[in-house]
C-alpha cells in the first residue's frame, strides 16, 4: 500500500508535470473511487479550473484549484499517477483521468479500486473531519510525536499505524522504522522509556529521508535497510540472522529476532504477537 514515502513522491511528480494547466474535461471510468461526490458534480467543478498546489497529510494527497477547493487522492493499495499524452502511455487501470488543454492528461490508476478521488474544503479541514493525528513527516515535532504514542496501551507497531495517532505510517513503514530503532513490534507503547522515544523519533526521520530519497524503491534504500529483504526467506541485513514474521492487530509484519529483542524491560503484547 502507498505510505507516506510513495505519496510524498506522487506529490513530487504532480508538481513537476500537471500544475497551472487548464482543466479541458474530466473522464470518470469508474464512480467506485469516488467519496461524496458524484461523476457530474467532479466534471462541473474541475472544468476549466487548474491545480495551483499540492499538499499531504498522511497517506492523502491534495492538489489545490485555482478558483475553490482541493481535490483529494487516496491511492489504497495499488494506486498512482501517470501523466502521458499519446495513448499507449497510458496505464492499464485508470479510474479517473484529467485531460488538459494542452494535450496531455493526468491519470490517477488504481487498480484494486480501494482508492479514493474526492472534493475537499481544504488538507487541514479535512485531516481535522477524519481524524487523523499529526503527519509523520511534516511538523512533527519530538514532543508531539512522544505526547501522541506515549499514552497508548497497543504495541508499538500497531501504534505507529494507527492513523490518528500519526498519519501515514503503514505496515510496511512500521516494520523499518522498528527495525532501525532495533524495537520488536509487539513491545507496547506506553511501556517505551524516553530514551526509546528519542531514538525511535530519529529514526523514523532518517526512514523518511532515506526512503524520499530513492524514489521509494525498495531496492534503492541503503544497505542496512529492512525492506528489500522483507520476507522470511531472506536474513537480516545487519546480523544476517533469518527474517521473522509476526502478526500483530491482525496484520502480518516483519522483524529480526536477534537486533528486535522481546526482553529489554518493557511488556510485550503476548495475545498478539506470533515469533
Amino acid at each position: 500500500m502507498p505510505e507516506l514515502p510513495d505519496v510524498e513522491i506522487f506529490r513530487r511528480y504532480l508538481n513537476a508535470t500537471a500544475l497551472h494547466q487548464e482543466i479541458e474535461t474530466v473522464r470518470v471510468h469508474h464512480d467506485r473511487v469516488l467519496k461524496g461526490v458524484s461523476k457530474a458534480t467532479l466534471q462541473r467543478r474541475l472544468k476549466g479550473q487548474e491545480l495551483d498546489q499540492t499538499s499531504r497529510h498522511g497517506k492523502h494527497l491534495f492538489a489545490a484549484l485555482s478558483k475553490k477547493g482541493w481535490l483529494m487522492l487516496h491511492f489504497g493499495m495499488t494506486g498512482f499517477l501517470r501523466y502521458f499524452q499519446v495513448e499507449d502511455k497510458k496505464p492499464g487501470h485508470v479510474r479517473m483521468e484529467l485531460l488538459f488543454t494542452n494535450g496531455y492528461r493526468l491519470a490517477y490508476d488504481c487498480q484494486r479500486m480501494l482508492g479514493q478521488v474526492s472534493l475537499v474544503k481544504d488538507p487541514y479541514t479535512f485531516a481535522e473531519k477524519e481524524k487523523l493525528g499529526p503527519d509523520a513527516l511534516e511538523g512533527l515535532d519530538f514532543d508531539t510525536f512522544r505526547t501522541a504514542v506515549s499514552g497508548r496501551r497497543g504495541s508499538i507497531k500497531s501504534t505507529l499505524m494507527n492513523q490518528e495517532v500519526v498519519a501515514g505510517i503503514g505496515n510496511i513503514y512500521s516494520d523499518e522504522i522498528l527495525f532501525q530503532a532495533r524495537l520488536h513490534p509487539a513491545i507496547l507503547a506506553n511501556t517505551l522509556k524516553d530514551k526509546d522515544f528519542e531514538n525511535l523519533y530519529q529514526c523514523m526521520d532518517r526512514v523518511w529521508k532515506e526512503s524520499i530519497d530513492a524514489g521509494a524503491d525498495p531496492e534503492a534504500m541503503p544497505d542496512d535497510f529492512l525492506l528489500p529483504h522483507r520476507s522470511e526467506e531472506e536474513s537480516c541485513p545487519r546480523c544476517r540472522g533469518p527474517v521473522k514474521k509476526i502478526k500483530i492487530s491482525g496484520r502480518s509484519g516483519y522483524y529480526c529476532p536477534r537486533c528486535q529483542k522481546k526482553d529489554r524491560g518493557q511488556r510485550t503484547d503476548d495475545s498478539k504477537k506470533q515469533s
